[in-house]
């Protein structure tokens, strides 16, 4: 009956999703278009760079150009000079990609002019330029103003084309322009045509498309790109076919360019930029480049310079030239390798979402969940795959968005179920044991499939106590439980966070104690850096605590940490009705003795040779304390005091006083009292410790009382 139950709420979620997918794709295509323009983008970088066309040049005034002939606007003799050998060279067509919307300032006539002479004849370099565009193939290029700038509009773009409009709706989906931006009267009444040379970015700023005509009063105009193509095909007419949506295609001859709604042709880029022959404007000037690189070529003029700020950004590149973005246009015009989205492509994306879903549906009835998901992936990767092959291969834009997010939706939701239904069977599972592990226990168990992961072994860990010195004043001071245990609940939390932090297990609290190991249940490879790592933080963090409950007029909280590593009793231990995951043994006794020494030494942090020798990093700042014989125990152990790292220590300890304090321990243990005492009450003057006074008050008593055999070695017989 559950597994029924399981099915039919994953078909509600199913057609839930598939409803929601058709809708968002149907009702809002422009807000999740961002998202499909980069899982295009991609599709784009994953196919790399493709063969350009060899007869596109772009003549690029580039940085040398500017080097060598002066910094832009160049006077128009030298672009009528660039024009006039791109002629005498044979150039099938030119296109510029440039503007001249003021008369040239540094022409000899506009100077005398503006110098009141007028009876000197003088050379004229925009009359040169408009002479050598009526005597070449040049298509001149301008601007639309997109937006209402406040200046007035003025005269509008030549057009000899004639646009013929078929099926056109009553509604316009065709870009509409504030004003046109030309060329000064002479150029623009001296060029055979001209083409406006706008990209329009998405909303990301990246140059997908062109558009290829704008409507601008009433009247259609063509892009720069359609222009040459246009007049190099030899074709008077240009058809614009429309459908009740908008723009289906532009057709010049036999030549039809499908578009988008909005009359842009999608660009099929061929890669980064500079794929396209580029020579030098200023080689062009000079004369030097060999005619057959232009003869019969198809030539656009334009800027790669960053100075010149005509760079665009595109799914290969962020910084792309814009004239390499028209020579792409161009690219694609000629060889008809054309992205589209045709009429059809609606009931295509319908059918592929809806399809997605329905695999991914059956995946969800599959039990196991690690074959599903495998599945899954491989799922998305054939619809990625089917969806790159036809943009591609194809040019055909399938929707490749919404089938990805659906089928991912769809998957989450079902599996969220499958995962609820699956809780209920583990809830069974933790009756069962309820009384024999602990429910955090039991979660673990469940996690990892195995009833017998926690049964009773002996492992290698490293266990750390911490206990707050001096507790009964500090209770007498704050006068009421429930402040003290405010206080305590202050003090442990981030004291647990902590040891949680560098993956601990909060083991148990005995009353304002803490005891807490590593390595178990989980591996932890650097256990013992992990537990001094989170003592060092434990009282870094204390001290910025202190400070907070000093302004509260609270009493501050000092405590001692004591760590020690080795093979221990892990498991699931207690009583038949009560039992607990925890860790006994002589290594979690040296743990707890440790931390009581830290009153004695005047030590925060005390660990044991066994933790010592197995730590993996070298920053801390660790100094030997002593060697003793704890309460219970009777080999020897050295136990070191860590005052934090290197370069971040709560004790000033200087190398100076560090060598001194090292030849006293020796002497101590050399038995020669008398030297270590002047040594450790020097060092009792340079800084007060009181490590450094209970080694005074030792040496004095062993001058007094000389020990027989002496060894070292000192014995505690209290806890």
């Amino acid at each position: 009956m559950n597994r029924y139950k399981k099915i039919l709420l994953q078909f509600i979620i199913f057609i839930i999703v598939l409803s929601g997918s058709l809708f968002g794709y149907l009702e809002y295509p422009s807000f999740f278009s961002l998202f499909e323009n980069k899982l295009n983008d991609v599709m784009f970088l994953a196919r790399g760079e493709q063969p350009v066309d060899k007869n596109i040049v772009i003549i690029d005034i580039d940085e040398r150009s500017l080097r060598k002939l002066g910094q832009w606007p160049w006077s128009r003799d030298k672009v009528a000079t660039i024009l006039q050998n791109l002629t005498k060279d044979g150039a099938g067509i030119i296109g510029l990609d440039i503007v001249f919307a003021e008369s040239d300032s540094s022409s000899p006539k506009f100077v005398l002019k503006k110098l009141g002479i007028k009876n000197i004849k003088a050379v004229d370099y925009d009359a040169l330029l408009a002479k050598s565009i009526a005597n070449s193939p040049t298509i001149v290029g301008y601007v639309f103003a997109m937006e209402n700038d406040g200046v007035k509009q003025g005269a509008a773009p030549k057009n000899p084309a004639i646009f013929i409009e078929r099926n056109k709706p009553k509604k316009s989906f065709l870009i509409e322009p504030y004003r046109a931006i030309l060329n000064i009267p002479s150029i623009q009444k001296a060029a055979y045509s001209n083409g406006y040379f706008n990209t329009i970015p998405d909303r990301d700023g990246v140059v997908r498309s062109v558009p290829m005509i704008m409507q601008y009063n009433g009247m259609l105009y063509p892009s720069l790109s359609l222009e040459m193509i246009r007049v190099a095909l030899g074709e008077g007419r240009v058809y614009v076919n429309y459908s009740h949506e908008g723009v289906e295609s532009i057709q010049i001859g036999a030549l039809k360019i499908p578009t988008d709604r909005f009359g842009r042709m999608l660009l099929n880029y061929r890669g980064a930029q500079h794929r396209y022959k580029y020579i030098s404007a200023y080689d062009i000037y000079s004369n030097k480049i060999d005619p057959n690189e232009i003869n019969g070529k198809v030539v656009l003029i334009g800027t790669s310079a960053a100075g010149l700020l005509d760079l665009r950004s595109t799914p290969f590149e962020s910084v792309f030239p814009g004239v390499e973005v028209h020579a792409t246009a161009i690219d694609n015009l000629l060889n008809g390798e054309f992205l589209q989205t045709p009429s059809w492509i609606l009931g295509a994306d319908i059918v592929d979402i809806a399809l997605s879903l329905v695999i991914a549906f059956s995946l969800l009835l599959i039990p196991s969940a690690i074959a599903s998901f495998s599945l899954l992936v491989l799922l998305l990767f054939a619809i990625l795959f089917l969806h790159y092959y036809l943009m591609i291969d194809k040019g055909i834009l399938l929707n490749t968005l919404f089938p990805l997010l659906g089928v991912s939706i769809l998957f989450v939701f079902g599996e969220s179920i499958n995962y609820f239904f699956e809780a209920r069977l583990k809830e069974r599972i933790k009756k069962k044991f309820a009384t024999k592990v602990s429910p955090a226990v039991v979660e673990e168990l469940i996690a990892r499939g195995d009833e017998n992961s926690f049964d009773v072994k002996e492992k290698e860990i490293t266990i750390l106590f911490s206990d707050i010195r001096d507790f009964t004043s500090i209770s007498e001071r704050l006068g009421s439980a429930k402040a003290l245990i405010a206080l305590l609940n202050e003090y442990m939390t981030p004291m647990v966070d902590i040891i949680t932090k560098y993956n601990g297990t909060v083991d148990k609290f005995i009353g304002d104690a803490i005891m807490a190991y590593w390595n178990a249940p989980l591996e932890i490879k650097n256990h013992p850096d992990r537990a001094l790592e989170s003592a060092i933080e434990q009282i870094l963090t204390l001290q910025k605590l202190n400070r907070k409950f000093t302004q509260e007029n609270k009493p501050n909280i000092n405590i001692g940490i004591g760590i020690n590593s080795g093979v221990s009793v892990v498991g699931e231990m207690g009583s038949y009705g009560r039992s607990d995951y925890t860790c006994i043994g002589d290594a979690v006794n040296l743990a707890s003795r440790s931390e009581g020494l830290c009153k004695p030494y005047g030590s925060r942090i005390i660990l044991t040779e066994f933790t010592k020798k197995l730590l993996i990093k070298e920053e801390y700042f660790i100094r030997e304390l002593d060697r003793v014989r704890v309460k219970g125990k009777h080999k020897p152990v050295t136990i070191y005091e860590c005052m934090g790292y290197k370069d971040n220590s709560w004790v000033v300890f200087s190398e100076k006083e560090h060598s001194i304090y090292t030849e006293a321990l020796a002497l101590y243990r050399d038995s020669k009292f008398e030297s270590a005492l002047l040594l450790f009450k020097k060092l009792h003057a340079l800084q007060e410790q009181k490590l450094y006074k209970l080694y005074i008050e030792r040496c004095e008593h062993y001058i007094r009382y000389r020990p027989e055999n002496f060894d070292g070695v000192f014995t505690f017989i209290t806890k």
